[in-house]
């Protein structure tokens, strides 16, 4: 029962995430190839996706009725709308799609983690609670490696887009026989008596995660094109964002395996994830050739799900009996922040024609995020520490 449920939650986020949301992303250089949009353009279509993101969070957060209805809207939108992204084209119906697309995923995550939290640990198996965030990982690598096929095969955007689809559409006709039914998530963390306390640790966290969503989101959106625009005769440019989705699924794998050997706090763990994201972007920019977007990828990769996994479960720790609103509050202040970044990369593309100013302000947000949830009782043994 526990493994069917954990597999189940992540070949959901899979679709919603790592095909839904992120295929738009190693779709971006062919589009603009192909003159759907420039690349502000790109960065208007991302902020419409994001947008959706923030909606469907909201949404998800609010909802105490027929929330099993958004757990299937939201993985089977992403299907459904992942195939109709093949049989559009220009600025303004991509900008709806990705909207959409982004709601359904905001509701596929919330709900996702939810159920399969809930579920997961009170069969006593909270590792495999983990686990379920691969999820997006597996989908970003699966993603990325069917556009190294399609590249192959020299398919248009159009042809692509439906590729993507009916993969998604395969893996979530396998598993959705195992989805919740009516009743079973609401009371899986669902709807409280009392509001939540907005403690000091709680409104740091959030602002935290709020900057950690802005400053992932560039890179993570233009990972691709940035390598296919500085190395375009390069194959290895290509596998780029495959590495980033395949270091996502390795690093949540190493902090389930090292669970038990650090006592390290999760607060502690968030902030050096949100630091070395920070770092590879720096890499990113500034280590020279292929070698310095792969480290960028690699070490941005590395710490994404990472950061989703231990931020929601710092927000469980700090508020045990609001596990669902807890998530759908982060979720909402994490696709706030997604929102200003590719607001921010349309600024800078239009005044100054490069994405590098933004990616320098995306990794001092990072920085500070991680500085946000760092323990208080941390801070004050150093300081005394120093003062000794």
């Amino acid at each position: 029962m526990a493994l069917r449920i954990a597999f189940s939650g992540f070949i959901a986020l899979v679709v919603a995430m790592g095909i839904g949301r992120f295929a738009f992303t190693p779709q971006v250089p062919l589009m603009l190839a192909e003159g759907d949009f420039s690349l502000t353009g790109a960065g208007v279509v991302a902020a419409f996706n994001y947008l959706g993101y923030l909606c469907g969070s909201y949404d998800a957060m609010r909802s105490s009725r027929h929330v099993e209805y958004r757990l299937w809207g939201g993985v089977w939108g992403a299907v459904l709308l992942t195939l109709l992204s093949g049989v559009v084209s220009g600025i303004y119906w991509h900008s709806l799609i990705r909207f959409a697309i982004g709601w359904a995923s905001g509701w596929g995550l919330v709900m996702v983690a939810a159920w399969t939290n809930e579920r997961l640990l009170t069969l006593g198996k909270p590792a495999l609670a983990a686990a379920v965030f691969a999820g997006p990982g597996a989908g970003i690598f699966l993603s990325g490696m069917l556009a190294v096929l399609f590249h192959t095969f020299s398919w248009d955007a159009q042809m692509a887009w439906f590729g993507y689809g009916c993969i998604a559409l395969i893996l979530i006709a396998c598993v959705t026989v195992n989805f919740p039914r009516k009743g079973e998530l609401h009371r899986a963390g669902g709807a409280v008596q009392s509001p939540l306390v907005m403690t000091r640790q709680v409104k740091r966290l959030v602002l935290s995660y709020s900057l950690a969503g802005f400053g992932y989101i560039l890179p993570a959106t233009f990972l691709s094109q940035m390598a296919v625009q500085r190395f375009p005769d390069s194959l290895f440019a290509q596998f780029v964002w495959p590495v980033f989705g395949a270091a996502s699924v390795v690093g949540i794998a190493i902090g389930i395996m090292t669970r038990h050997y650090f006592s390290t706090p999760t607060p502690v763990r968030l902030a050096i994830a949100l630091w070395l994201q920070a770092i590879g972007i720096a890499c990113a920019e500034l280590v020279p050739g292929i070698s310095g977007l792969v480290i960028g990828a690699t070490l941005v990769g590395g710490a994404f799900l990472c950061v989703v996994q231990l931020a929601l479960q710092y927000g469980r720790e700090l508020a045990p009996d609001y596990a669902r609103y807890m998530a759908g509050l982060l979720t909402t202040g994490y696709a706030v922040g997604q929102l200003v970044g590719p607001v921010l990369s349309a600024l800078s593309t239009t005044l100054t024609h490069r994405l590098e100013p933004a990616l320098y302000i995306a990794a001092l947000a990072l920085l500070l995020a991680g500085f946000l949830v760092w323990p208080e009782k941390v801070k004050q043994s150093e300081q005394e520490g120093a003062e000794a």
